[in-house]
C-alpha cells in the first residue's frame, strides 16, 4: 500500500495550528520582560501572495485551463477519498477546491457566488471524475459537498 502524500489541506491545517499556538507559546515562555522584542525562535514569517497571480475574469468565467486543472487535481485524490470515507473525503475535497481556487487567481469568490460552478466545470470537463467523486463522497452534487463556500 502506498503512503498518502501530504495534501495542501494538511499543510494549511498545520500552519493554522502553528499560528494559533504561537501566542500560547509566547505566553508560556520564560521571558521576564513581556515587552521585549520577539526572538527568531518564536517569530512567524508570512508572505503575501504573488502580485503576478492570474486575476479572474470580471464575468467570473473559469478558463478551460483552470477547469482542466481542477479535474487534474481531483482525479488522483478519488482513491484517497474512498479510503478516508465520505465524511473525511468531503473535508479533503473542500481542501482540493480551495487550493484550486487559490491557485487560479482567487476563484474562491466565483465559488462563493455559485458553488454549483464546480458541478458545471466537472460535468463539462471530466464527467468520469465527477461521477466517481459523487459516489465516493456520497452526495448528489459536488456543490452540496462543499463547506466554507457559502450556502
Amino acid at each position: 500500500m502506498t503512503r498518502h502524500r501530504h495534501r495542501p489541506m494538511v499543510r494549511a491545517l498545520l500552519l493554522s495550528g502553528a499560528l494559533a499556538a504561537a501566542p500560547l507559546l509566547a505566553a508560556c515562555s520564560d521571558d521576564k520582560d513581556p515587552a521585549a522584542p520577539a526572538t527568531p525562535d518564536n517569530t512567524v514569517m508570512l508572505t503575501m501572495p504573488s502580485t503576478t497571480a492570474q486575476v479572474p475574469d470580471p464575468d467570473d468565467q473559469v478558463s478551460d485551463a483552470a477547469a482542466k486543472q481542477l479535474c487534474d487535481m481531483m482525479r488522483p485524490e478519488i482513491d484517497n477519498w474512498r479510503t478516508e470515507g465520505a465524511a473525511l473525503g468531503r473535508v479533503a475535497f473542500n481542501g482540493t477546491v480551495h487550493n484550486w481556487a487559490a491557485r487560479n487567481g482567487g476563484l474562491n469568490d466565483t465559488v462563493l457566488k455559485d458553488r454549483g460552478v464546480i458541478d458545471k466545470i466537472t460535468t463539462q470537463h471530466c464527467p468520469d471524475v465527477r461521477q466517481q467523486a459523487l459516489e465516493v463522497l456520497d452526495t448528489s452534487d459536488l456543490a452540496g459537498a462543499l463547506a466554507g463556500f457559502g450556502g
